[in-house]
């Protein structure tokens, strides 16, 4: 089945007909209209510099069940150690800088585009993406971005300066989701590092039956 090539307007196919890949559609812009439907929806842009913008819905989905969320030892004792400072929603743009900087979704971040980091800029200053910042004597030392819809976090990537920084700012995540009765927090892709922290893959129709429930609640807007 051919790819389907948006229009100007704000719609998308069915997950279900992506192809093998999970690549679902080509084209559109990244408005914040769009973004918005698209992630409602079960579907993200993923694309490099120079390339259309590229549309995924992957079957399966890996997803992180907030409760199932591993902490190791060795993390746990960093976390009581207490040299690392978490804030959320303090700098976005320079975490989203970082993440496009030094990689994500487990691969070099080239993906993380200046239109990408311009619209989900956008989407921070309207409330709906979020950044958990990590800092070690007062540098920013790690930290992750994503969107939150209803019960639902759309982690988008995660970096790390420092030894760990990137697992407490998860950690951080987590512990935030369990506080605000979060049902998921949304992987996309499988890494083997995800898998070690408890993220676990899921046919994608279970997990556009997950994502309708998280809608079903309203979005917690604002500076988190």
């Amino acid at each position: 089945m051919p790819v389907h090539i948006l229009d100007e307007g704000i719609t998308f196919p069915h997950p279900s007909v992506s192809d093998k890949d999970g690549l679902l559609a080509i084209g559109g812009d990244l408005s914040p209209d769009r973004l918005l439907f698209a992630y409602a929806n079960g579907i993200y842009p993923w694309f490099n510099e120079g390339s259309p913008i590229l549309w995924w819905s992957p079957d399966p989905r890996m997803i992180l069940i907030p409760g199932e969320f591993k902490r190791a030892k060795s993390l746990r004792q960093t976390i009581r150690k207490g040299k690392f400072e978490i804030r959320f929603d303090e700098n976005f743009r320079s975490v989203i800088m970082n993440c496009a900087q030094t990689g994500g979704r487990g691969e070099e971040g080239s993906w993380i585009t200046r239109g990408m980091i311009s619209a989900y800029v956008r989407l921070h200053e309207m409330g709906f993406a979020h950044s958990v910042e990590i800092y070690l004597n007062g540098n920013l030392a790690g930290g992750l971005y994503g969107i939150s819809l209803g019960k639902a976090f759309f982690g988008e990537s995660m970096f790390h300066l420092e030894r760990d920084a990137s697992k407490v700012a998860l950690s951080a995540l987590v512990d935030r989701c369990m506080e605000w009765d979060f049902h998921f927090i949304d992987a996309q892709q499988r890494t083997e590092h995800l898998q070690s922290l408890g993220a676990k893959p899921i046919p994608r129709d279970s997990f556009l039956s997950m994502l309708a429930g998280a809608l079903k609640y309203p979005t917690l807007k604002g500076k988190w």
